[in-house]
C-alpha cells in the first residue's frame, strides 16, 4: 500500500476552510477595514482611522453596551444551565410523562425568537397581559416589567433563559446518559447519598458537557436581537441596548457604517476572549470540553 501524501489532509480541509475563508474571517476583514472610514453609504468613504473607536469610547456608549451585554449574558448563561441541567435530571426517566414534559419544553427551543418575544409581549402587557391579571388577582402592585429600566433588561433575559433552556436540557441529557451506570451503582453500593452521587461521580463526568451549554450559550446571549427589537426597541433609556442592538441602531438609523463596524470588530473580539476565557477555566477544574 502506498503511503498517505501529507497534503491529504489538508485537501479534505479545504472545503470548510474556503467557506469559512468566504464566509467569516473576508466579511470580518472588510469590517475590519470600514471600520477605519467614515461613511454614511450616501457618499464617498473617508478614512479617518481609530477615530470611530475614540468616538465611541470617549462617548461612553461603548462601555454600556459592553456592561449591559455583559451582565445580560449573565443571566441568560448562569439561568440556562442552572434550569437546564435541574430539569434533565428530573426528566432523565422512561415514561411517557417524562417523555412528554421533555417534548414540552424543548419545543420553546424550536419556536422562533420574534414568535416568543411577541408571546412575552403580551403575556407582559401591563394592562391586558396575563401576568399583570395574576399580580391584580393577588394583590401585588402593578410592575413595568418592559418599561421599567431597573426591570427591562431582566426581563429580556428571563424570556431568553426561557427559550434556550430547552436546549441545555437536551445537551445535559445527552451528557448523562452517556454516563455509565455501573458508576452510579458502585457509588449507591459504597453508601453515597443521592446529592454525594451527583457531586462526586455524574457532575465531574458532565464538565465537558457543561463548558459546550456554556459556551454556546454565551455566543447566543451575546448575538440576541431580534427579542430586543420586538420586546424593548432597546429602551427604556436604553436599558435593553445590547451589542447587536447597538450595531443596528449604528448602521441603520444613523447611517454611520464606521461606527457599526467598530462596535462589530469590538464584539468579535470580546466574544472570542470571553469564550475562550470559558473553556480555558473548564479545562482548568477538570476535563476537555467536548
Amino acid at each position: 500500500m502506498r503511503p498517505r501524501a501529507p497534503a491529504h489532509p489538508w485537501l479534505m480541509l479545504a472545503p470548510t476552510l474556503l467557506a469559512f475563508g468566504l464566509f467569516v474571517f473576508l466579511p470580518l476583514a472588510l469590517t475590519a477595514r470600514a471600520s477605519l472610514q467614515s461613511w454614511d453609504m450616501l457618499t464617498e468613504p473617508e478614512w479617518v482611522g481609530a477615530a470611530n473607536y475614540g468616538a465611541l469610547m470617549e462617548g461612553g456608549e461603548l462601555w454600556r453596551v459592553l456592561g449591559r451585554t455583559l451582565g445580560f449574558s449573565v443571566i441568560v448563561v448562569v439561568g440556562a444551565m442552572s434550569f437546564g441541567l435541574g430539569l434533565a435530571v428530573l426528566v432523565d426517566r422512561p415514561g411517557r410523562v417524562f417523555a412528554f414534559v421533555r417534548g414540552s419544553v424543548f419545543s420553546a427551543y424550536v419556536v422562533s425568537w420574534v414568535a416568543v418575544a411577541l408571546l412575552w409581549v403580551w403575556l407582559l402587557d401591563p394592562d391586558a397581559g396575563a401576568v399583570a391579571a395574576i399580580f391584580r388577582a393577588v394583590g401585588l402592585p402593578r410592575v413595568g416589567f418592559l418599561t421599567d429600566p431597573r426591570a427591562a433588561l431582566v426581563t429580556v433575559a428571563c424570556v431568553a433563559v426561557w427559550k434556550i433552556t430547552g436546549y441545555a436540557m437536551i445537551v445535559f441529557l445527552a451528557g448523562l446518559r452517556a454516563i455509565p451506570a455501573s458508576l452510579r451503582e458502585a457509588a449507591a453500593l459504597d453508601g453515597a447519598s443521592g446529592w454525594q452521587t451527583f457531586r462526586h461521580v455524574v457532575w465531574p463526568m458532565l464538565r465537558p458537557t457543561a463548558a459546550f451549554v456554556a459556551t454556546t450559550s454565551l455566543i447566543t446571549s451575546f448575538q440576541a436581537f431580534d427579542v430586543v427589537r420586538i420586546m424593548t426597541q432597546g429602551g427604556p433609556a436604553r436599558a435593553t441596548t445590547l451589542f447587536v442592538y447597538a450595531i443596528y441602531e449604528q448602521i441603520f438609523l444613523n447611517l454611520s457604517v464606521g461606527k457599526a463596524s467598530a462596535l462589530a470588530v469590538v464584539f468579535f473580539v470580546v466574544l472570542s476572549l470571553l469564550a475562550a476565557l470559558q473553556l480555558r477555566a473548564w479545562r482548568s477544574r477538570g476535563g476537555e470540553p467536548a
